[in-house]
Formats: C-alpha cells, sequence, structure tokens
C-alpha cells in the first residue's frame, strides 16, 4: 500500500533522473574525459552492495603494474572538499570506507576525497610526485560529470536492480535502464551453492535492460583479526556480534555456522559509534564472560578511533575482514579491465 501511495513520487523522480541523464547523452552538460584511465565502481540501488571489496579487488589486480588513486564522495565525514588522505586522518575527516583503504593500502595507494570528482582527479594527478596511472572511482555511477574509462555496476543478489522500483518507491537512484551504461554488471553476495541455471535466468534478466558482460561473485571471509592492543589474540566460540552496515544478514549467517552468536548489536550503516555504545558492549561481557565481541573492518576503523582509546583496547574485540570471489569467470573479468586500463610503461 505505502509503495502505491509512493509511486507518483517515484515517477516524478524517474522523470528528473531521465531529463538529467539525457542532458549528460546529448553533450547538453559538461563532462570531463581524462587523459589517464579512470574505472568506476557503482550500482543502481541505494545501500550496499560490495563496492569496497571489489574497490580492493581491483587494486591488488592493477597494483603489480599501475600506480593506483582511489577516489570516494567520503560519506559522513565531517569534512568538506578535496582531501588526500595522511596519516593525520582517521574515519571522521574521511569517511569509514575511505580510512580502511588508507589502513589498508596507503602505502601502496592514493587515497582521496572530494564530492566533485571532476576537481579532484586533476588534484590528485598533481599532489603527487609520480603522478597515478589509473583512478578508481568509488560509487561514482551517477556522478556523469566524469566520463570513466570503464563502468562496473554492481547488484545486490537477493535486491537484483531489475527487481526493484526507483525512489521513493523502492531503492533505485535512476531506473533499471540505467545499466546501458556500464560495461560489466557484476550479481555480489551470491550463496555459495549458487546453481547454473539461477544464473542463466539472472543473466537473461539482466540482459533485458543492457546487454552487458555479467558476472557472479560471493564474499569470501578471511581470518579473524585482533584489535591492535586488544585483549585477547583468539578468538571465543561465543561471539557478540556489532555491525553498523546496510545488510548484516550475510555476516550474521557467517557468523553463525562458525561460532555461538550471542547477541547481535545492529546499527544503521555508516553509524557513529559512541561511548553509550562501549557501556553497552561492556555490559553484555559482562553477562557472557567468555564471549568475544566480533565486527566488519568497516566498523573497526571507527571502534578503533581514538576517542575510545582505554575502552577498545580492554575489550576482546576482533574483526573479520572480507574479500569477493568471483563463482567463475573471474579471468575474463580482470581481462575486460586491463584492457581498458592498458600497460603502465
Amino acid at each position: 500500500m505505502l509503495r502505491v501511495l509512493l509511486f507518483p513520487f517515484a515517477l516524478l523522480f524517474d522523470l528528473i533522473t531521465r531529463i538529467r541523464n539525457y542532458a549528460y547523452d546529448r553533450g547538453l552538460k559538461p563532462a570531463v574525459r581524462f587523459d589517464i584511465p579512470v574505472i568506476c565502481v557503482g550500482n543502481l540501488a541505494v545501500g550496499g552492495t560490495g563496492k569496497t571489496p571489489m574497490i580492493e579487488h581491483l587494486i591488488r589486480m592493477l597494483r603489480p603494474q599501475h600506480r593506483i588513486a582511489t577516489l570516494s564522495r567520503g560519506y559522513g565525514r565531517n569534512t568538506k572538499g578535496f582531501r588526500l588522505a595522511s596519516s593525520a586522518d582517521n574515519a571522521s575527516t574521511l569517511g569509514d570506507e575511505p580510512f580502511q583503504m588508507y589502513l589498508k593500502f596507503g602505502d601502496q595507494v592514493s587515497v582521496a576525497v572530494g564530492e566533485d570528482r571532476a576537481f579532484a582527479i586533476p588534484h590528485i594527478i598533481q599532489a603527487q610526485e609520480e603522478a597515478p596511472t589509473v583512478v578508481l572511482l568509488d560509487d561514482a555511477f551517477q556522478h556523469r560529470r566524469v566520463v570513466p574509462k570503464f563502468s562496473i555496476i554492481l547488484t545486490d543478489f537477493t535486491k537484483p536492480f531489475y527487481n526493484d522500483y526507483v525512489l521513493p518507491a523502492g531503492r533505485l537512484r535512476e531506473a533499471a535502464r540505467g545499466a546501458r551504461r556500464a560495461d560489466a554488471i557484476v550479481i555480489t553476495k551470491c550463496p555459495s551453492d549458487l546453481t547454473e541455471e539461477t544464473m542463466i535466468e539472472m543473466e537473461h534478466e539482466v540482459r533485458r535492460y543492457a546487454d552487458k558482460p555479467v558476472f557472479f561473485t560471493k564474499i569470501h571471509y578471511g581470518e579473524v583479526v585482533p584489535f591492535a592492543g586488544g585483549i585477547g589474540k583468539s578468538i571465543n566460540p561465543d561471539v557478540i556480534l556489532v555491525t553498523g552496515i546496510a545488510n548484516a544478514q550475510p555476516m550474521k549467517q557467517y557468523v553463525q555456522q562458525q561460532y555461538r552468536l550471542i547477541e547481535h548489536v545492529e546499527r544503521p550503516d555508516h553509524y557513529d559509534y559512541n561511548t553509550k555504545d562501549f557501556e553497552e558492549l561492556e555490559s553484555l561481557l559482562k553477562k557472557h564472560p567468555k564471549a568475544s565481541i566480533l565486527t566488519t573492518e568497516k566498523d573497526m576503523v571507527k571502534l578503533r578511533s581514538a576517542s575510545f582509546s582505554g575502552k577498545n583496547t580492554q575489550l576482546p574485540m576482533f574483526y573479520l575482514p572480507i574479500e569477493t570471489e568471483f563463482i567463475k569467470n573471474g579471468e575474463d573479468f580482470d581481462a575486460m579491465i586491463m584492457n581498458a586500463v592498458g600497460r603502465d610503461e
């Protein structure tokens, strides 16, 4: 019933985005194409589709032959404008995902944030002694002021874009036909037992909107890592799960398979943790003294904040890294990217 009531607003939103896209398609609105290859990773829907693990996959693949810069808007940060990550930054100044990227790859990759990507890219190039040879744009499919060399859109297996509606009736930022602008479409967070039949069916649905290569990935969970300076080197069988991500269900299911899930402290995406959250965790540990606290790598970058020092080092806290893993044809995907960016001479 609510969707029916919101449908007229969705039609209006669709009209606005259609006019905007038409203006860019016809050159009525200016867009910039850069000399160095720009790879865009985005999605049609709001919410988490696994963009950060995909960016990390691209970094690992391209790093041996390229100097890489990543650029995102920096959602949730308390700063504005262009900012090149440095040791003085944290999740508040960069945003949780860019800061996570900096912690993991900062010695290998230039990490930057900026709302206006067309403005930010030249600044990234000028700020480096050795300019990057590839720029990876995070969540920029609708940021049409930059013309990418290659565009990837991600869509969640449980919520594929072709079964969704435009905002506010659904979760789409633009109509499903926008998928035609992509060079590759990746269906993420697939179950490990995904059948060939299901893949064929989903690929057929995607091709109703975009005749582009379709790939399927699943989440690969890494080894649990203790917080730096925290107590405990190995995680206990009893776990208190803490998440502040768009869709915690896959991780919750994995934790239930590997551990005894005692409690799940679930917060909204990009949640800013505070002292009361640590007090809640301390209370839960008093109730379950043999439990360990497990969280996502994305949440870790906020929970390890200096403002919580003395709290996070006194608790048995661990985080679970994830990677994206192609179910099949991953080599074909990598070859498409390498062909698009070329080799750094």
